[in-house]
């Protein structure tokens, strides 16, 4: 049985990611900083051997020294000491008495001068160490030496270490015999310190390294916990439990994708209730015609043709009252979406043409009382509709031969578009509910419909980010007005309307 491997957390590749920087960062500069102090040491090393060259040089201006028995070649080398007298160097061997006499190695340093290939003279005051008998060393000087018929400078590794070493022939007219004085350091001993750093320094690293790991561990962790509190309040989440969420707080980028999120989660579950309650008031509309079909198809007498008559007739009734019920849900969840042209709206025309599409509404009379003056951003079919299902809706709700006055009015950096009717009114305890889907505001139903008209009206004015309120008409009746904000121009009411047969047509002042 195959099984799935877990993949690594997000915690871990951010602090690998974080430790692998780190890490190369350190090395960057460790090697940068070990080659610079390495080139420094060597350059510090050259520049030691290459003053040999000119310390040399001046050795010939010293007294001559006492001369000393030539040696044997198998002897070990005589050890030089500064017993100096008046006199000119007459021979090699002298000059290079001299020299190792009078230029004492320093501390990891070595010296020693031969002649005719044989190591003759080393200093008698050892304080590096000594090369005299480094045949491995001297062999190789004297070859180079040899060849080059000048002064060389190289780097031997032998049994005694890295050595550095410059070696310098020495001839003397008048004297057959050819010498060398060599002198080398200790490269090992010059490095130490550059070795010791770096030991140091990647002890220092590592234990840097550590402390990070440790650290972003908790750090990082704790930068996560929000998406780890996004992922346990997900998956708390049913659809018929909507209300966990995620707890905020902090002014970092995290905080502000947790809010949005739970605002995202706050729109999910006023949705999902909206939805969960249009489908239990459809089902509540849709009980009742279908009980009143299957009642009557029930009792119906198949044999008496004017029973089936009327059954028919009650079955259409009911059918059609169904067909405008679905057609209104359809438009409510049109107008509830995203389904909106944005344009530059004319008022004055918008109401005048409101006012010429409702004349043709029976049984009252219609008047223009207001234009409001500018434009107003929105789209021009949607406002109309919800307009008019106001005018329709107060068309309804009066008693036949009452005025109707509509009109639109501009200010305060507001747009209104109102409907006031003279009918009976609505209760101030009902106007909270009316614009709810199928809520009426008395729960006889005196007047046919699906009980969705306001709630389109107060689904296109917030869309619009307007919104509908209700108020009193003098004398009886109520004010419906959609409320839309302002977003360019500067409207303003126009004079008082003059009226013109049953629909008040308004003119623009001129002059």
């Amino acid at each position: 049985m195959s099984s799935t491997s877990r993949p690594i957390s997000a915690r871990t590749r951010i602090l690998g990611a974080i430790l692998s920087v780190a890490c190369v960062g350190l090395v960057i500069a460790g090697g940068i900083t070990f080659v610079a102090e390495r080139e420094r040491v060597l350059s510090d090393v050259d520049a030691r051997l290459r003053t040999q060259v000119s310390s040399l040089l001046t050795v010939a201006e010293i007294s001559s020294v006492e001369p000393l028995p030539a040696p044997d070649s198998t002897d070990p080398p005589a050890t030089a000491r500064e017993e100096l007298r008046e006199g000119d160097f007459s021979t090699v061997d002298e000059y290079l008495y001299a020299a190792v006499a009078r230029l004492v190695p320093g501390r990891n340093e070595a010296s020693v001068a031969i002649i005719d290939g044989v190591p003759r003279y080393r200093p008698e005051t050892l304080s590096g160490f000594d090369i005299s008998d480094n045949e491995e060393l001297i062999d190789r000087v004297i070859s180079e030496t040899e060849a080059e018929k000048t002064t060389v400078i190289g780097t031997s590794v032998t049994d005694d270490g890295a050595l550095r070493y410059i070696a310098i022939p020495v001839t003397m007219e008048g004297d057959d015999s050819v010498g060398v004085y060599l002198r080398a350091i200790d490269l090992d001993s010059e490095l130490e310190t550059v070795d010791t750093s770096i030991i140091i320094f990647s002890v220092a690293a590592l234990a840097t390294l550590a402390a990070t790991g440790i650290v972003g561990w908790f750090v990082v962790g704790r930068l996560l916990s929000p998406i780890r509190r996004l992922q346990e309040t997900a998956d708390s989440i049913t659809l018929t439990d909507l209300g966990a969420r995620i707890p905020t707080g902090g002014n970092d980028d995290i905080s502000d994708v947790t809010r949005t999120v739970n605002s995202m989660l706050d729109r999910l579950e006023g949705s999902v209730d909206v939805q969960r309650q249009l489908l239990d008031d459809v089902r509540h509309e849709l009980k009742t015609p279908i009980t009143i079909v299957r009642g009557h198809l029930e009792m119906m007498d198949p044999a008496d043709s004017t029973d089936v008559a009327v059954t028919r007739d009650i079955g259409i009734a009911e059918l059609d009252r169904m067909t405008r019920l679905v057609d209104d849900i359809d438009m409510l969840a049109n107008v509830e979406g995203d389904q909106y042209t944005m344009v530059t709206i004319d008022l004055a025309g918008l109401t005048a043409r409101v006012g010429e599409l409702v004349a043709v509404i029976p049984d009252h009379t219609w008047s223009l009382e207001s234009f409001g003056r500018g434009t107003v951003e929105g789209d021009d079919d949607r406002l109309l509709q919800a307009w008019l299902q106001l005018a329709d809706n107060a068309a309804k709700y009066s008693p036949p031969g009452t005025p109707i006055e509509l009109g639109s009015t501009s200010e305060n950096g507001e747009v209104q578009l109102w409907v006031r009717d003279h009918g009976p009114g609505i209760p101030p305890a009902a106007r909270h509910r009316i614009f709810r889907r199928f809520d009426r505001a008395h729960e006889r139903r005196t007047v046919g419909g699906s009980g969705l008209g306001l709630a389109i009206v107060d689904a296109i004015a917030k869309a619009h980010d307007g919104h509908c309120t209700v108020t009193d008409t003098p004398g009886g009746g109520v004010i419906f007005t959609i409320h839309l904000p302002v977003r360019q121009g500067s409207p303003a009411e126009l004079p008082a309307p003059v009226r013109a047969g049953d629909v008040v047509m308004q003119r623009e002042a001129t002059g």
